[in-house]
């Protein structure tokens, strides 16, 4: 039974040491979207890439709540930007400090590195 225990104990801290080192990384993980479509902006405004968890949100919440209220299922009909996002429009709509934290913390989102590839890539 204490092998058992260790063993257990031994695997839990390997997996919260690899999510570490993910999350450190910046890259995206299975499910995610990253969002490059404003590549040139974003790279005088010097932030990397977004890495929108899509699955983090889709366990939480039912489809309608994002689809098609906040956001058109259309690629390219979305012009998300930072303007609109603190204006409460697309990701605004709850990340606004009541509902879910502000977006003030750029690399938060802003966390792509290139250096594994996405799920799914939208660059247009």
């Amino acid at each position: 039974m204490k092998r058992t225990g260790f063993w257990i104990l031994l695997l839990a801290c390997i997996g919260i040491a690899a999510g570490l080192v993910a999350a450190r990384t910046g890259h995206a993980e299975y499910g995610d979207i990253v969002l490059n479509s404003k590549s040139e902006s974003m790279q005088k405004a010097g932030v990397d890439p977004v890495v929108f968890p899509h699955w983090f949100h889709r366990i939480r919440f039912k489809c309608k709540v994002c689809h098609e209220d906040i956001f058109i299922l259309k690629k390219g009909a979305n012009d998300i930007n930072m303007a609109s996002i603190m204006n409460g429009d697309f990701c605004g709509k709850c990340h606004n400090g009541l509902v879910a934290w502000e977006p003030l913390y750029c690399d938060r989102c802003h966390s792509y590195k290139g250096d594994a590839a996405p799920a799914k890539k939208i660059t247009d």
